[in-house]
């Protein structure tokens, strides 16, 4: 078992390292966008918000077809791509990189390949789950899916878009200042009362 775990670390380590050679040119402005999405400073989330609101805003407003908005933002990341890594030096200083950017440069990556192999052991899971019992893979997913079409219904696609959006940028600074674990630690403990209630009323 310790085999085990010394080579997952050996993995995680080689793949963290592989992310950062691919990210190298970015280094700088990920940094900036991690102290953003942290909020470092307390009008950062207005920011955000700010930025997202203006930029769906112009969406709504020029209302681009499907084909024109995935051209344009395709455009964009390519522009980006190109851009970046050769402006972000001068932009912000290659020597100003300290040890402690480094670090965070490499908690960035290794946060970010824990991510990507989540998301495939989710996805591995819903396949052994699939083979094992299809049945209840086929109920959850399609109950699933009926649920997120009938809030789709109900709710515009592009306003959709905005909350998630805002909620995914939001979400490390939330976990950061401790929010998220401050109320599902109210919620728990009010499921917990209402258990112990049911169960005193079964009694």
């Amino acid at each position: 078992m310790a085999d085990g775990d010394n080579k997952s670390a050996n993995m995680l380590a080689q793949e963290t390292a592989q992310l950062e050679e691919q990210l190298q040119g970015w280094g700088e402005v990920i940094l900036a966008g991690d102290r953003v999405v942290r909020w470092e400073k307390p009008w950062f989330p207005g920011a955000l918000m700010a930025t997202t609101t203006v930029l769906f805003l112009l969406i709504y407003y020029l209302d681009p077809s499907v084909l024109t908005g995935l051209s344009c933002a395709v455009m964009l990341l390519c522009l980006a791509d190109y851009l970046v890594p050769t402006l972000a030096p001068r932009v912000f200083g290659s020597n100003k990189w300290t040890t402690e950017q480094q670090q965070r440069f490499h908690e960035i990556c290794g946060n970010l390949v824990k991510t990507q192999r989540r998301i495939v052991g989710w996805w591995k899971r819903l396949c052994a789950l699939k083979e094992e019992k299809p049945k209840m893979y086929f109920a959850s997913v399609i109950s699933s899916l009926l649920v997120v079409a009938w809030i789709g219904q109900q709710v515009h696609n592009l306003f959709l878009t905005y909350l998630i959006v805002n909620f995914l940028l939001l979400l490390p600074g939330l976990n950061q200042h401790g929010v998220i674990t401050k109320y599902a630690s109210m919620a728990k403990r009010e499921i917990n009362k209402l258990l112990k209630q049911k169960e005193k009323k079964n009694e």
